[in-house]
């Protein structure tokens, strides 16, 4: 067979993945990224809200893979613990020596049919998409490796092809193999098509070159990249192919590195999100890291936040500086600024803030107000009902039409238990009132402001603990002494 000539278009490339019980993916995650400056392995600082090792393997997954194989060292119990609900088949790699001495010891699980597809744990922005086109030029029996041209390859591995010796331009030519920067003459450091790393190679070829890597480099490793020539060497076809975007080969060494991939992928998401017709007053200022989705003429102001799963139905309202987790936030509502939701579903037209806090199981229902430092916690409130004014109503069931005065508490925990309070429709509870769970509070009732209810409120009445105001005609106010 001979090399391939062309670097393949991704547009042009097949979307389809090889048969799924051939594919197999190995991620690299046994680095120890020193650069980072920080005793969390690598792989788990967080893009997004979640580990950047996470994002390779949502992308992996999304191929349907038999099995993905993650090889581990430094650090490799907390990335093992951070994944333990996952079907991974971990490899430890004891000492790191290379790449290629990586894949190496993931060589004995790997079967030997199919394709293996390798991925890197620190590049977390790679597309399913791409890596779908990979494996499937792979399943030709061929070698697929992924490269790109870029403006500045200081550092990077140098894709040679024969075009030196034909004249051609660059990206065009047969492949004949990779050098790293350090071993680079300084002609070949010149060249701007870079090795990306990832690959996807029939197994069975993978385990044929494997064992001929030799070390003799700057480094004293085993690259992975050498398989490229034995390919060469041997006549089997190589391909090259490119993804849509540089990002998508962004790998992390540094907290600096890592802010910027942050702020793509949030930009990526602010694309989209404007696209399907949300209002971001500013792009630059907002943060996904979960799945938002929204319906129609959705409006999200500045630095909002939004963790988990949302959904912000249509005609929804975010004001500044707010928090959002697990929720869902019904038509037409507006959460004011610096509000926190959190593990709640809140209804259509209400109106949340500012300074409020939602806690997680918490309804609110309809035209539901909850005003500014209120906090709800795992309670139903029924609709129309109001809390505009620094309360707590925690475990507590509140009918519809009810209106809770300022500083207002449900007691709700005695040092050992937590009990719930029971607030029935249409009623009025005064300032300062403190409800001691267990209680009922009936329908109607109205509580006077100051009031300690430690007894069921009867409905349609008035409960008020008596007090006597007095005033002290003799008492005059204390001034300072000399």
């Amino acid at each position: 067979m001979t090399s391939a000539t062309q670097p393949i278009d991704l547009n042009m490339a097949s979307a389809q993945t090889p048969d799924n019980k051939t594919l197999s993916v190995v991620v690299l995650a046994a680095g120890q990224g020193k650069r980072m400056k920080s005793a969390l392995p690598k792989v788990l600082h967080p893009l997004a809200g979640k580990p950047m090792l996470a994002h390779v393997f949502a992308a992996a997954a999304q191929l349907f893979p038999d099995k993905i194989y993650v090889v581990y060292g430094h650090g490799g119990e907390a990335v093992r613990a951070a994944f333990m609900d996952q079907p991974l088949v971990w490899i430890k790699q004891d000492p790191q020596l290379g790449t290629g001495h990586a894949v190496l010891q993931a060589l004995p699980q790997l079967p030997s049919t199919g394709i293996t597809l390798v991925l890197y744990g620190d590049v977390p922005l790679i597309r399913a998409s791409t890596l779908a086109k990979l494996a499937a030029v792979a399943h030709q029996h061929t070698l697929a490796w992924l490269t790109m041209t870029v403006a500045n390859p200081d550092g990077l591995g140098r894709i040679l092809r024969n075009h030196q010796r034909r004249g051609d331009d660059e990206g065009k030519g047969q492949v004949i193999g990779i050098i790293e920067d350090k071993d680079a003459t300084d002609a070949e450091r010149t060249i701007h098509e870079i090795n990306t790393g990832f690959l996807a190679c029939p197994t069975v070829l993978l385990k044929k070159w494997l064992p001929q890597l030799g070390n003799r480099n700057a480094q004293g490793e085993y690259y992975l990249t050498d398989i490229l020539a034995l390919a060469v060497a041997e006549g089997c076809a190589v391909q090259t192919l490119s993804p849509d975007t540089e990002f998508e080969i962004a790998g992390v060494n540094t907290k600096e590195q890592l802010a910027q991939l942050e702020r793509i992928f949030q930009h990526e998401k602010a694309e989209r999100l404007m696209s399907a017709g949300v209002m971001l007053i500013d792009p630059a200022r907002f943060d996904v890291r979960g799945e938002l989705t929204t319906a129609e003429d959705v409006t999200i102001d500045v630095n909002c936040i939004f963790e988990g799963r949302v959904h912000l139905d249509a005609r929804t309202k975010i004001g500044a500086n707010c928090i959002l987790r697990n929720c869902k936030i019904g038509e037409g509502t507006e959460i004011l600024p610096f509000s926190f939701i959190d593990g709640a579903e809140i209804g259509q037209h209400a109106r949340i803030g500012p300074y409020a806090r939602i806690r997680p199981d918490t309804t609110l229902a309809d035209g539901v107000h909850i005003g500014n430092f209120v906090e709800v916690k795992a309670s139903i409130v029924g609709s129309g009902s109001k809390a505009n004014h620094l309360s707590y109503v925690g475990d507590a069931t509140v009918g519809e039409n009810v209106n809770i005065g300022a500083g207002t508490i449900t007691c709700n925990y005695d040092g050992a238990n937590k009990h719930r309070t029971v607030i029935q429709d249409n009623v009025h509870i005064g300032s300062d009132v403190q409800l001691v769970a267990p209680i009922v509070v009936g329908k109607g009732a109205t509580i006077a402001a100051g009031t300690t209810v430690w007894k069921d409120a009867a409905a349609g009445e008035l409960t008020l603990n008596p007090k006597i105001q007095a005033t002290r005609p003799d008492w005059t106010r204390p001034i300072k002494k000399p």
